[in-house]
């Protein structure tokens, strides 16, 4: 057994309690999710109508600072509508990170549009505006009244950052880039509800940013996600539109356009409105958990903790580790040693490109995510591992 393996398990077996396997990321259930969900089934309102939708809707605004919030029934789903509400069409490019889970990819596939991989920072595992910016240099060019990659002729249509892990990606830097280019810009906040930059919520400083309440969430509908925007207008499209772009009527069926049936359900509403009342306490919870993972490497040789970046709070969805190693070999004997030993660890994401459907999509050079995609290893993260 590795020096870094006893190190990794002697750290885990200290900060975590010791009653059997822990899980990445489990679910916690213990307030109004019951009496909630149980007033839907009575009541029968348990599809995409009732007062919970609209509840949750209001409760993520006045959260996260956005003007409107739009629940559907996953995170990809949100992000596609946002895409394509930023102007995505079909054969364009949408820059996005190598580093990401791959919804963020399928979701401008869906659009019709493909990924164009950029590399990560370091420091916040999201999107690097510096590697941005010169990428850009490189392959940007106004032509026909709109910015193209140079290679192959099409549009660059967006901008989609992701917040990994729950760590804020650089947004000041990273819009500043993309004014230069008139790129409009959409978060995949997917990970980061609890997280804000510089006192502002993540998924608020683009045109629209996208929220998952996937069940290894910090809060669950078990599934579900949203669109958050502060431009009224978007939001009320995108509402129309997930709700099969139906017109308003007591009884006919128009539609003027072709939409989606992506409407949140109500009895996942309510989950998630019993889960937001409890929001504080986990993310209170999980700092406390962060807390302990920080002091336990504190002096670790080989071993660092990933925390939130200077200037930024995190909500520390998953709590993560950088080794001093180069082999993703290694790295996976390392998972395999800890999952062994009850800790339901995991490696980042496999690198978009790297995937088979993404392999001829543009690219920028990626060296650092795919240094850490060979590093980094993700710790057990619930709230429930700590108690009040």
């Amino acid at each position: 057994m590795s020096v870094i393996v006893k190190r990794l398990l002697r750290a885990l077996g200290s900060v975590l309690p010791q009653n059997g396997p822990k899980a990445l990321h489990e679910p916690e259930f213990a307030g109004n999710e019951w009496a909630y969900t149980k007033e839907c089934i009575d009541s029968g309102w348990v599809s995409s109508a009732g007062k919970f939708v609209d509840e949750f809707e209001a409760r993520l605004a006045r959260y996260t600072g956005a003007r409107c919030a739009v629940a559907v029934v996953n995170g990809t789903a949100a992000l596609e509508i946002a895409i394509r509400l930023a102007g995505a069409r079909s054969g364009e490019e949408v820059i996005v990170p190598a580093l990401t889970f791959v919804a963020t990819a399928n979701a401008v596939v869906h659009c019709g549009a493909l990924p164009h991989f950029v590399d990560s920072d370091r420091a916040t595992l999201g999107l690097d505006a510096q590697a941005l910016q010169a990428h850009l240099g490189r392959v940007a060019e106004c032509s026909g009244g709109a910015w193209r990659n140079r290679f192959n002729g099409r549009r660059l249509a967006a901008i989609v950052p992701m917040h990994a892990l729950g760590h804020p990606a650089d947004m000041a830097a990273i819009l500043e880039v993309a004014a230069r280019y008139a790129l409009p810009v959409v978060e995949d906040a997917a990970e980061s509800l609890g997280s804000s930059l510089g006192g502002r919520h993540t998924g608020t400083f683009g045109l629209a940013g996208t929220l998952s309440f996937n069940g290894n969430k910090v809060v669950t509908t078990g599934g579900g996600g949203a669109i958050l925007s502060n431009d009224e207008a978007l939001a009320r499209h995108a509402r129309h539109l997930t709700t099969t772009a139906k017109q308003a009527h007591p009884w006919r069926f128009i539609h003027d356009e072709v939409g989606y049936n992506y409407r949140l359900p109500n009895i996942n509403a309510a989950l998630g409105c019993a889960q937001m009342e409890r929001l504080p306490d986990m993310l209170a919870r999980k700092r406390r958990l962060a807390h302990a993972y920080r002091a336990q490497f504190a002096d670790a040789p080989g071993i660092h903790f990933i925390d939130e970046p200077v200037g930024s709070v995190s909500n520390f969805w998953l709590n993560a580790v950088r080794l001093d190693i180069e082999d993703i070999e290694e790295r996976d004997q390392i998972i395999g040693a800890l999952v062994a030993g009850g800790y339901h660890c995991r490696p980042l994401w496999t690198l978009m490109h790297r995937l088979p459907m993404f392999r001829e999509c543009s690219r920028a050079p990626l060296t650092v995510a795919e240094r850490l995609e060979v590093s980094v290893i993700k710790l057990p993260s619930s709230a429930k591992l700590v108690q009040n």
